[in-house]
């Protein structure tokens, strides 16, 4: 039985962190389940100094740098996936970590990992992330409604994507990825959000294919043509300074699957 998190527990935690080079993502092994099966859920970590070119695993987090990692079910309750986290490589730096979730009631769900420490790779800079990932339990895998709420609210996160169109259902190609990116909460305008696909190395410099500039209202949107899995990606960096670090580098990501054709029938 799992229990609810703590309010405290939301917050993100100082922690030692992996090279600020590295994003962590957060993705399941099924965007859609029948209501009360369960979801694998992994936290996984890239190498993506170069603006976030690929959608490759390089390194994994130690236990100690997970941070915040939880589940927010449709009735607004957290639970934390950190005491059922299995390591699934055997080296240090192979593999990922992954938990096991099961619904219990029908509507949207978010898995979220978040995590707030100091670098130093030169100079002492605070990295700040964080990841989320949505599914669907639906009491009919036949009918999949596609007016489940819930998508649009922030988890209070300093810097976060947040979607503005349903990550879930309905969705397929041709159907937009409607993201807002926030910083403290606020829109976040002039910035580079990525869509990164599976299997894809964006160009270098901008990648006017998958990469978009926020409007004035934090605003970026993609239209994929084909299925896969997405990862949208953010990063800002600020000359923010504090008593242990000489500036602030922050990170977002969403995963986002994008099913060949859309799931959704008529309620």
């Amino acid at each position: 039985m799992r229990r609810p998190l703590l309010a405290t527990a939301l917050a993100l935690a100082v922690l030692a962190l992996p090279a600020i080079a590295h994003d962590t993502w957060v993705q399941t092994n099924t965007h859609i389940v029948r209501t009360g099966d369960a979801v694998h859920i992994d936290l996984l970590l890239g190498n993506h100094g170069n603006d976030h070119r690929d959608f490759k695993i390089a390194g994994k987090l130690s236990s100690e740098s997970v941070g915040s990692f939880f589940v927010v079910a449709p009735d607004g309750k957290s639970y934390d996936l950190k005491p059922d986290l299995t390591d699934v490589g055997y080296a240090p730096k192979e593999g990922w970590h992954t938990a096991k979730f099961a619904t219990a009631k029908a509507g949207l769900y978010v898995a979220s990992q978040s995590s707030d420490g100091i670098v130093n790779h030169g100079k002492p800079v605070r990295a700040i992330r964080s990841a989320k990932v949505f599914f669907l339990a639906s009491n009919s895998l036949d009918k999949v409604p596609s007016n489940t709420a819930g998508f649009d609210k922030p988890l209070g996160h300093k810097f976060e994507l947040v979607p503005v169109a349903n990550p879930v259902a309905p969705l397929g190609p041709g159907t937009a990825i409607k993201v807002k990116l926030l910083l403290n909460g606020k829109p976040l305008a002039g910035e580079r959000v990525s869509f990164v696909p599976r299997g894809v190395t964006l160009k270098e410099g901008m990648d006017d294919t998958y990469e978009r500039i926020t409007d004035k209202d934090g605003r970026a949107s993609f239209t994929p043509r084909t299925g896969n899995y997405y990862l949208v990606v953010a990063h800002h960096v600020t000359d923010e300074k504090g008593e242990k670090y000489e500036a602030t580098k922050y990170a977002a990501t969403m995963t986002v699957f994008v099913p060949d054709k859309c799931p959704c029938c008529d309620e």
